[in-house]
């Protein structure tokens, strides 16, 4: 029996050296939230338009959209290099117009007659403020899709709600039905 009680003390001992080593945690047990919230800025939209506004492509930069870069340098490059493709063609037409009524025929346009050189002179013109326009158009364009996509981002796209179209055998025939599945899950 005296053995029996030693060991009994010994592991008693030995068994709270163990316990009492461990570190104490104080944190109780924390529920999970199960509704994740979204944190929605309003003002990011605004933000990315105005970045957008600032330097064309920043506001896709700002929606770490980088694809959409290269294509609206593209675009508003390739408007521009006409614009100013017409513009230089329109102020040649426009020079030999004004000599030719100086009464100098010794230009590079000397091949045409008067009537000529107004016609060229209206067709430069007219592409020049439609590449103009276009430009104009490819930047206000840049800007409304940096603003819509900022918007776009923030919403919650997941498997809770899904609208799927769904191709399933007729248990009778076994000819493919074509239908639309609507699921809402809580």
């Amino acid at each position: 029996m005296n053995k029996f009680l030693t060991i009994c003390i010994l592991t008693f001992c030995i068994g709270n050296d163990f316990v009492f080593a461990q570190d104490k945690k104080t944190e109780g047990l924390v529920p999970k939230d199960t509704v994740q919230s979204n944190d929605i800025d309003p003002l990011t939209p605004a933000k990315a338009a105005f970045y957008s506004a600032i330097l064309p492509g920043l506001g896709q930069a700002y929606n770490k959209k980088y694809w959409k870069i290269p294509l609206v340098y593209a675009g508003i490059g390739t408007s521009l290099y006409f614009y100013i493709d017409n513009n230089r063609k329109y102020n040649q037409y426009r020079d030999a117009y004004k000599r030719r009524l100086e009464g100098y025929t010794d230009d590079k346009f000397s091949y045409l007659d008067n009537s000529r050189l107004i016609a060229g002179q209206k067709f430069y013109q007219r592409n020049r403020d439609l590449s103009a326009l276009v430009t104009v158009g490819f930047y206000v364009l840049n800007i409304i899709d940096a603003n819509v996509d900022a918007a776009l981002i923030q919403f919650n796209v997941n498997e809770n709600l899904s609208l799927k179209p769904e191709i399933y055998p007729n248990d009778v025939t076994f000819r493919p039905n074509v239908g639309l599945t609507f699921n809402y899950t809580f």
